[in-house]
């Protein structure tokens, strides 16, 4: 038999088997074909995104929205078959929050309505308020100097905190997008902030609770606030403080639509008296104020490779004003989704496989980051646990519900090669770019800390940053389903892969570095 056939032969024998052999990656393409049947047919997003969103509300961590939509997770996963499904605490956290009664209009120079939602831990007005309107701008608020000029004409007022923008930019720029095939040749590093580009935000953080805090001092009544930057009634709604058991207490505050600010600028810098009513009531919960992640997983099945760990995970918190779907209702629907579907199809993978939701996101990945200390060590000092050198790999989702278009690399030479013939079976999915440019500012960056490879997939853009992030328009409704799923299928794929592969995923030097995010 001449050397031709014997290697036709042996391509036949390597296909017939379901495997594709190429520069040293087995991938098991007949298992990624049965996980993108199963997803296509019978996949329960719809479902479980429905329950993380319609059925629990917003899920501020330590609110009741969170406890609601992780005691579904966890009973669910306990139904699918996962063990260990249950909430892990992680450390101190602090206070939950939620609204109970909440109202704001216009009642002079008429009565007319306002969009608009109460900040997360807001002290409440204790009943309805009403109180001529009074002008800040946001570099004014930090203004020492000019904060005590004001300060008669800030007495007995409500605060009208805003900046110097009075129409929308870019009206015309359509709300929703997708990648095209020159944008992702060229995908720059989105959300990279290391720990000296957080250090430079944190003074301006500092700034302006001290200039909130002044404001309660020259006796202010409420805070009012705006975004020029989001349309069409979109309301920005977070908070930077409020939840930690000794924050200062401020004063009432609530986020108003652009539109609604434009009005009320306009009518300000025409001399008309403006007044505005408010009514906010909130409940604070602080009877347990450790944080909680929600983890279950799917036992290995190889005797040697069974204590090793490949992770998957996405923030379980959002904040108030919505549902929080595609902030990050849809990465935990995807990743659920993913171990409902290796569980079904009676997959053995040989590494076990454990799901993280993460709590403590949205106020500095706090969830993540405490986990990793807790189970892996310290990235600062480069002190390691041992269970540090089990984990293969963590993979997280949290930029919406855009299909995957691909997966940051985050600088790891080794690891690209690898990602791309992984993707190679998904390219008529749309997903076919490893770029080493970086994701930063979510879950994975706590893992990428404690020296364990830690990635973020690419994900079309969508209209998460034009107006669902964050934003009163997170909600089930602009949910991408069809890119969900598709989304469930890559991921599954690289979990299970990574789960079989023979050896650990490549790691990248330890830099011992401070946390980014832990001066916040």
């Amino acid at each position: 038999m001449n050397t031709i056939a014997r290697l036709f032969i042996f391509i036949f024998l390597i296909g017939s088997s379901g495997f594709l052999y190429a520069q040293h990656e087995m991938l098991d393409t007949a298992v990624f074909q049965k996980i993108r049947i199963a997803e296509l047919n019978s996949s329960q997003i719809p479902q479980i995104a429905y329950y993380l969103t319609d059925v629990s509300g917003s899920r501020l961590t330590n609110s009741p929205g969170f406890k609601r939509a992780g005691t579904w997770a966890i009973e669910s996963m306990k139904k699918w078959g996962l063990q260990n499904a249950s909430f892990e605490p992680w450390g101190e956290y602090g206070r939950g929050w939620d609204v109970e009664e909440f109202n704001i209009s216009l009642k002079a120079p008429y009565t007319g309505y306002i969009i608009g939602y109460p900040l997360p831990w807001s002290s409440n007005t204790n009943g309805e308020i009403r109180a001529p309107v009074f002008e800040i701008l946001d570099s004014q608020l930090g203004d020492s100097v000019w904060m005590e000029k004001h300060r008669n004409d800030i007495r007995g007022k409500i605060i009208f905190l805003t900046n110097p923008s009075t129409k929308h930019e870019e009206d015309f720029k359509p709300v929703s997008t997708r990648y095209t095939d020159s944008e992702l040749v060229h995908i720059p590093n989105i959300y990279v902030y290391n720990h000296k580009q957080i250090a430079f935000f944190i003074p301006f953080m500092k700034r302006a609770v001290d200039g909130k805090i002044k404001l309660k001092e020259f006796g202010a009544l409420a805070v009012i606030g705006s975004r020029g930057t989001y349309r069409d009634g979109t309301v920005f709604v977070q908070n930077s403080t409020g939840f930690r058991t000794n924050s200062p207490v401020l004063l009432p505050e609530a986020a108003i639509s652009a539109e609604d600010g434009f009005k009320i600028k306009r009518l300000l810098a025409s001399g008309q008296h403006v007044e505005v009513a408010l009514n906010i009531k909130g409940k604070f919960y602080s009877d347990d104020t450790k944080g909680y992640n929600v983890v279950a997983e799917i036992p290995g099945t190889d005797p040697v490779l069974k204590d090793q760990i490949v992770m998957l995970g996405g923030h379980l918190d959002s904040w108030n004003a919505a549902t929080g779907a595609t902030d990050n209702a849809a990465g935990s629907a995807v990743m659920l989704e993913v171990v409902r579907l290796l569980d079904s199809l009676k997959l053995k993978p040989k590494r076990t496989i454990r799901i993280a939701l993460w709590s403590g996101e949205e106020q500095g990945v706090f969830g993540s980051y405490n986990y990793v200390r807790n189970h892996f060590g310290n990235g600062e000092t480069g002190v390691l646990k041992p269970e540090q050198a089990k984990v293969s790999v963590y993979f997280n989702l949290d930029d919406g519900s855009g299909r995957i278009r691909g997966i940051f690399a985050d600088g790891d030479t080794a690891i690209k090669p690898i990602f791309e013939q992984w993707l190679v079976p998904f390219h008529d999915l749309g997903a076919q770019t490893v770029t080493l440019n970086s994701s930063g500012s979510t879950d994975h960056v706590s893992f990428e800390w404690a020296g364990i490879p830690g990635f973020q997939f690419i994900q079309d853009p969508l209209d998460y940053e034009s107006k669902t992030h964050h934003t009163n328009m997170d909600t089930y409704d602009y949910l991408q389903l069809d890119d969900m799923k598709q989304a469930a299928i890559i991921v599954a794929a690289f979990v299970y892969q990574a789960s079989i592969r023979p050896d650990l995923l490549p790691r990248k030097k330890l830099v011992n570095d401070v946390f980014p995010f832990e001066g916040l």
